[in-house]
């Protein structure tokens, strides 16, 4: 296991509208190291920063201060072509929403990252395959979102944010739309994917689900700490 920690931050710091009356400080001095392989969740209530400091780790904002380390890299240093490499190659999303095409099939859905990478059709075709048969959905790909249950379109987005076979999978709030014995199996999914080598990010508001992560970080009003299992009881 390499000793560089893949998403490393130093006192990241996020401000909306500084220096207006509606000035936000979304993230205050955000310190935080996640080893390759380890799942994560960050906890918070809606408005605590969590979502903010989701969209930092992701590439999609940039800090008002400090610093952010992917696998080892200043992200700040990147111009916006290296940053969506940098998007394309380490980072998978996953969203509560799914974010499916409802016309494209789930193999479709799937393949398409690997449009952007321009890989070959057919050999898009077999990868998507391969990321649906580790999701448990192989029999399913040619299947359009509306033929799908919740938590199977879930496996799809979670297929989908696996195409490129990324070292980060950050997943907000991806239970938030299942019930609870469907989300259980995500959950489980997330754990075997760690096993697999993945780093897994959790945003997520409910306690229960945060506990299946090996390590749990709070944040409210902008700041984040981590908790403590022992305190917590668990």
């Amino acid at each position: 296991m390499s000793s560089v920690p893949v998403i490393e931050t130093r006192g990241l710091g996020k401000v909306y509208s500084p220096g207006t009356q509606a000035e936000v400080v979304a993230l205050r001095d955000v310190d935080l190291r996640i080893g390759h392989g380890e799942f994560v969740a960050i906890m918070g209530p809606s408005g605590s920063g969590k979502s903010t400091l989701m969209n930092l780790l992701g590439a999609l904002d940039t800090p008002s201060s400090g610093e952010y380390l992917c696998d080892g890299v200043d992200v700040a240093s990147l111009d916006p072509e290296e940053l969506a490499v940098l998007r394309r190659e380490k980072i998978g999303f996953v969203f509560q929403g799914f974010h499916l095409l409802p016309r494209m099939s789930a193999l479709d859905n799937v393949a398409m990252p690997l449009g952007y990478a321009r890989v070959p059709p057919e050999e898009r075709e077999e990868m998507a395959l391969e990321a649906l048969q580790a999701v448990g959905l192989g029999d399913r790909y040619s299947h359009r979102p509306n033929e799908l249950s919740g938590g199977q379109q879930q496996r799809v987005a979670i297929a989908r944010a696996l195409i490129n076979r990324p070292p980060i999978l950050l997943a907000d709030e991806p239970t938030g739309a299942l019930d609870s014995k469907t989300g259980a199996e995500i959950l489980a999914l997330f754990e075997r994917l760690r096993d697999e080598g993945h780093t897994v990010v959790l945003i997520t508001h409910d306690a229960d689900v945060a506990a299946h992560a090996d390590r749990i970080f709070i944040m409210h009003d902008g700041e984040l700490h981590e908790q403590d299992r022992t305190e917590a009881g668990q």
